[in-house]
């Protein structure tokens, strides 16, 4: 057997999230059960970040262990693995891992991409990957917001409420570092986006989205920038803004 890394591009729209569900469809369930064909036996994957229902991904990461026979010709299994899974998954890489390597344990940071629609009538060709919000934003104040989030803290207030508690219950800290926050204008095919750029060592569950959500408060002048300390001090998801659609959300970039 021998370790693989697979990387994964994908359109969350019509999947239930990353992980395998045994009733609904998942990517993983769907790469999973196309290593399954290939191989001849179950093979278990593991993701570098576990993507909401409706949540892209441009460069997801997945590791897996399966039979050397399987790698004596990397683009044959590329070939194999595209022909075997959905038109709204796309396998970009396969590299050789060393043994024990995870996917998600060995990950030093992920960057999450969120676009915000700002075009002053609803977007055609990004809609389904956007957040169309009629008003403009502030973003200087969003900016100023941001730079609260930077570094080292605990990020309760930005968590699923039931996911912070499982994770207290088991001993588990909703500490978090971000490396940085970029809030920059863009077109993306002729169409007027806000791009919030989100890098860290690890996320809670919708954190970037609760993080999107309330920064959006700040750029609609709800609050002032400053109310983002107050937040994280909070330790309480009900302080928080609300989390943004998923649709805006793609999981951009995974490093090791």
């Amino acid at each position: 057997m021998v370790t693989i890394a697979i990387t994964l591009s994908y359109r969350g729209s019509d999947f239930a999230g990353f992980a395998r569900q045994d009733d609904q469809r998942s990517v993983q369930g769907e790469l999973e059960s196309a290593l399954r064909t290939l191989s001849g036996s179950p093979v278990e994957t593991v993701g570098a970040g576990r993507t909401d229902s409706g949540v892209h991904a441009a460069n997801q990461v997945v590791s897996a262990s399966i039979p050397r026979i399987m790698v004596e010709d990397i683009d044959r299994l590329m070939r194999s693995l595209n022909a075997l899974t959905p038109a709204d998954l796309v396998v970009r890489d396969v590299t050789m891992q060393n043994d024990g390597f995870s996917a998600r344990f060995d990950a030093r940071s992920r960057t999450y991409l969120y676009r915000i629609a700002q075009t002053g009538t609803p977007p055609l060709f990004m809609a389904p990957y956007s957040w169309y919000i009629a008003h403009k934003l502030d973003i200087e104040a969003m900016r100023q917001a941001a730079t609260y989030l930077i570094g080292e803290h605990d990020f309760d207030s930005f968590c699923v409420a039931k996911s912070a508690q499982e994770l207290h219950n088991n001993e588990l800290s909703t500490k978090r570092h971000l490396d940085h926050i970029q809030i920059e204008p863009e077109v993306v095919m002729g169409e007027k986006m806000l791009s919030i750029t989100i890098q860290g060592n690890a996320f809670l569950h919708s954190m970037v989205r609760v993080i999107v959500g309330t920064l959006v408060e700040v750029g609609l002048g709800k609050h002032d920038p400053s109310w983002i300390g107050e937040v994280l001090a909070a330790r309480d998801r009900t302080e928080a803004g609300q989390t943004a659609p998923a649709q805006g959300l793609t999981l951009r970039d995974v490093t090791y």
